[in-house]
């Protein structure tokens, strides 16, 4: 491997890393807290860590794509390690471990916390904590490719860091690398400015705005308050919460197509038909069972809050408004079902994606229907009116299968761990954390935290965060011998 490349890479992920805390400083300034020194020495040290790299190895080569999977695999556990300064320096999360849990699911958009009592941390720690998301949810080396030069190999660390997703559909907006960087992270920018203004008129603070704006297009469920986004008990800000979660979820290149005006792109788009014919089926059915059980009082309620649940776990965005363990069990089954489910390819989500549901069932459809029906005929899956090659079902398969395994793996893994955890709690944490969703159900459920757990368990669920964010292959790629061999 092109080592001096890679140290390289690890330098501008530092220098990015320090630099970004600028805005968490602000923010300490202006409330006045004890958390100011943590960040000014946070920023130092890693800056110091992050500026020899990048001087010493500015004569770096071409990144082989061997060498971008090693980089988005570690680069992601690196960024993660050295963002626990704050905490640990100013004392409101206590051990690495427990700082390096919180840190990974702020850059992966996992949401799941091990804090207590989120409201006593400092305002410019909870600034940090959100700002994870916000730098995590379109992906930490999108932006870091954006302050290295052409030519060193910046699409092989996107390809690395993508979704499989994006291969099957194959989306592309603009020819050279950083200006698809740009494109993304302007539209991005532009939907997190959006919510936040519309939260802030709808009561919230401005703090609370930009953070709770944070914590939902990038879809990671990180809120101020304990309770969520359930604390504001405001129909407007959960309306307002569960729309641009929607819009967190669908392909980022069909925002472009409709500001150059290519409707038909979008009409065009499978996946996105899916994605709403999905969000619709489940937000009535979760609708319809707490209405049939007069869970609240009229149907406009049953489906404000239904809809905003059904929306947050489909997103694997994690934020309530309502403790849903509490509902009917149709509601909570169909609720879990979603958990397995994710949005679309291409946005901040994770999970295994819709369109990998869509290929995996056409797939099924027209083999049954050339077993039975038609022997003879020669079918082609469609995917956005193009043919789909079959090492694309392949792909498909392969990744829910692997999905499948590595839930009941790692319920085998925790249950070992946790003795005292049920088998459903520790199901639903691995699930929780391996979807990037954070709340799940029992032990973890939207009124508990992941305080309770081992270090051991802690680290084995961070690492399902890791493996759930870079969708399986790349952080399961340096387990093969083959890869470190030239």
């Amino acid at each position: 491997m092109n080592y001096k490349s890679i140290a390289n890479v690890f330098g501008t992920l530092l220098l990015v890393t320090g630099c970004s805390m600028a805005l968490p400083v602000i923010c300490s300034l202006i409330y006045r807290e004890d958390d100011l020194l943590s960040f000014l020495f946070s920023m130092l040290l890693i800056l110091a860590l992050g500026l020899p790299l990048k001087r010493l190895f500015r004569g770096a080569r071409v990144l082989t794509f061997r060498d971008s999977i090693f980089i988005a695999t570690f680069g992601w556990i690196v960024i993660s390690a050295v963002s626990t300064f704050p905490f640990l320096f100013h004392g409101s999360i206590s051990t690495f471990t427990d700082a390096f849990f919180e840190m990974m699911s702020g850059y992966t958009t996992t949401g799941a916390t091990i804090l207590p009592d989120i409201e006593i941390v400092p305002h410019g720690l909870l600034f940090w904590r959100s700002q994870t998301h916000l730098l995590g949810g379109m992906g930490f080396l999108t932006l870091t490719l954006l302050f290295l030069p052409h030519g060193v190999g910046s699409m092989r660390i996107f390809r690395a860091e993508s979704s499989p997703g994006q291969v099957i559909t194959g989306d592309k907006f603009k020819a050279r690398n950083k200006d698809t960087m740009a494109w993304l992270w302007g539209i991005y920018l532009f939907l997190n400015v959006a919510e936040a203004l519309l939260l802030w008129g709808g009561g919230m603070s401005l703090f609370d705005s930009l953070c709770h704006a944070f914590g939902t297009i990038s879809t990671s469920g990180y809120s101020t308050k304990n309770i969520s986004v359930g604390y504001y008990s405001s129909a407007w800000i959960d309306w307002v919460t569960t729309f641009f979660m929607f819009c967190g979820g669908t392909t980022f290149i069909l925002f472009y197509y409709i500001l150059c005006g290519n409707w038909r792109e979008v009409r065009e788009n499978t996946e996105l038909r899916w994605y709403l014919g999905f969000t619709l089926f489940f937000c009535l059915g979760v609708s319809l069972s707490l209405y049939t059980q007069g869970i609240y009082e009229s149907f406009a309620d049953c489906l404000r809050f239904g809809s905003f649940q059904v929306v947050s776990i489909l997103t694997t965005t994690g934020f309530t408004t309502a403790n849903y363990e509490l509902w009917p069990q149709l509601a909570q089954m169909l609720l879990f079902t979603v958990c397995f489910i994710g949005a679309c390819a291409g946005s901040t989500t994770s999970g295994i994606k819709i369109v990998h549901y869509v290929v995996i069932l056409k797939w099924m459809y027209h083999t049954v229907k050339r077993m039975f029906l038609q022997p003879m005929s020669v079918v082609t899956l469609h995917l956005n009116g193009r043919s789909v090659d079959a090492g694309i079902v392949d792909l498909s398969v392969c990744y829910f299968i692997i999905n499948i395994l590595l839930v009941l793996f790692g319920g085998c893994v925790i249950s070992l761990f946790e003795p005292q955890v049920s088998f459903f709690g520790s199901m639903s944490a691995v699930i929780a954390s391996l979807m990037n969703i954070g709340p799940g159900f029992n032990e973890v459920g939207p009124s508990e935290n992941y305080a309770f757990f081992s270090a051991a368990s802690k680290w084995f669920l961070s690492w399902n965060m890791l493996v759930g964010r870079l969708e399986m292959f790349s952080a399961l790629a340096v387990f093969y011998p083959v890869f470190w061999k030239k």
